[in-house]
């Protein structure tokens, strides 16, 4: 088996749906934030211990795997086949509020940092943030599922709470910014 084809030395890439874009294209620049997203997610997987946020995070995994196949899929400006579950968004939703119901209130901003497995979600939510903005801008040229767009809003929020919830598991205070 071969890991490479060469055919993108020319600057563009094809789809699981049809033709070729420029790899600069907001369709193929959005598939790689989110596969970057991912592979950040996984990273912070991996140092996470909490039997709550692990299997979140391993779903998140899955989801963003089908977001960038339903991403990549793009067929004829058609929705893709791929499709994210229209639970997806209201999961993320109640895991939020479950664990922001677990930890004090929050009423200052936090300087990223804490636990391992807190930075490395503080580090995954400002590439959701990135990846988000690479959605919005694929979606404004192609036709991209609209609860894609949910989902990448509220993830970013999602692991800004996980991030939380870790550090106070951890017995780890929150450091603010001083203006």
């Amino acid at each position: 088996m071969r890991y490479y084809t060469g055919k993108g030395d020319e600057g563009f890439s094809g789809l699981l749906g049809e033709g070729r874009f420029a790899k600069n294209d907001p369709i193929i620049v959005a598939v790689g934030e989110v596969d970057e997203l991912n592979s950040s997610v996984g990273v912070a997987l991996y140092y996470a211990r909490d039997n709550v946020v692990r299997p979140q995070l391993r779903e998140i995994q899955n989801e963003l795997f089908i977001i960038g196949a339903s991403i990549a899929s793009l067929q004829n400006g058609k929705v893709a086949k791929a499709k994210l579950s229209d639970g997806a968004v209201s999961r993320l939703e109640e895991a939020i509020e479950d664990m922001g119901r677990r930890i004090p209130e929050l009423k200052k901003f936090v300087i990223p940092g804490g636990c391992e497995a807190a930075v490395h979600l503080h580090l995954a939510r400002s590439v959701a943030r990135r990846a988000e903005r690479a959605v919005v801008s694929a979606a404004e040229k192609h036709k991209l599922e609209q609860n894609i767009k949910s989902y990448m809003n509220r993830l970013s929020s999602y692991l800004f709470v996980a991030a939380l919830y870790l550090n106070y598991t951890e017995g780890i205070k929150e450091s603010h910014p001083t203006y």
